[in-house]
């Protein structure tokens, strides 16, 4: 049975890298021919076709024009465009690695050039999208139960453009965004402390339900917080801990549903 397995897995190794090194060839394929197809060209033609190619959505044609451009006239207004709209396409083509590489590159090389708030921004956005899998985007899953290292991340970026460009016209959205961010990682740590709940790692729980409540405060995810830590407190017996918790519970979320299992 165990060499039936291996030797399924071992074809499908061969079948994927076949497949792969098939769409490399093609790519290097297309990518010469538009080279050869391209040869005389100007910095101005070669920018005015990939962005006919960007602005009918044919990204991939697009971003070999602007990569033919930024080899044969790699200074000058045209080959900065080109980065800063080859980082789009890597974005609407969900290259989410491309698309942070590009922006990384263009930050490093360009920190003074005009539009740099936008670079910020498409870097949160890449990482916000990165969140949302393919399956999560057409399936009804929740999105605070996966982990959360793109959101973490997308929410890095949108601070730092907040922080550095307070006036940017991009900053409302990224404002938005964090908010949105920031309940959903709460949620996610609360999933998390109930985990650790369920399993009796109660020093646990506690511990990752309270850094809800210090870290994401104003959020829905805090009394639900506060509820595990109870149960935590009452498991482990430390009754003040708990009587602590119970007052602040009915005095802020008096409503909540989760007081009943707590208030003794």
């Amino acid at each position: 049975m165990m060499k039936t397995q291996q030797k399924i897995v071992a074809q499908y190794s061969i079948k994927a890298m076949a497949v792969v090194a098939l769409f490399l060839l093609s790519a290097c394929s297309a990518l010469q021919e538009s080279e050869e197809a391209t040869k005389g060209w100007s910095a101005k033609q070669l920018y005015d076709e990939a962005k006919a190619n960007l602005d009918r959505g044919a990204y991939e044609s697009a971003i070999e024009y602007y990569e033919i451009l930024e080899a044969r006239y790699p200074l000058g207004t045209y080959a900065q465009q080109a980065q800063l709209d080859t980082l789009y396409a890597h974005y609407r083509s969900e290259e989410t690695a491309s698309a942070l590489a590009a922006a990384d590159r263009f930050i490093k090389y360009n920190p003074r050039h005009p539009y740099i708030d936008y670079v910020y921004y498409l870097k949160g956005l890449a990482n916000f999208n990165e969140n949302f899998g393919f399956l999560e985007r057409y399936l009804p899953l929740d999105l605070a139960q996966r982990d959360q290292a793109a959101a973490k991340q997308s929410f890095e970026d949108f601070s730092e453009l907040v922080q550095r460009f307070p006036n940017s016209q991009y900053t409302p959205d990224a404002l938005k965004r964090m908010q949105y961010l920031r309940g959903m990682l709460a949620k996610y740590e609360v999933y998390v402390a109930n985990y650790y709940l369920d399993r009796k790692a109660y020093l646990a729980a506690a511990n990752r339900a309270q850094y809800v409540v210090k870290h994401y405060d104003r959020t829905e995810s805090v009394p639900d917080a506060m509820v595990i830590q109870a149960k935590a407190y009452q498991k482990m017996g430390m009754n003040d801990l708990l009587a602590d918790i119970v007052k602040v519970m009915r005095l802020n979320y008096p409503q909540h549903t989760g007081l009943a299992e707590i208030d003794p």
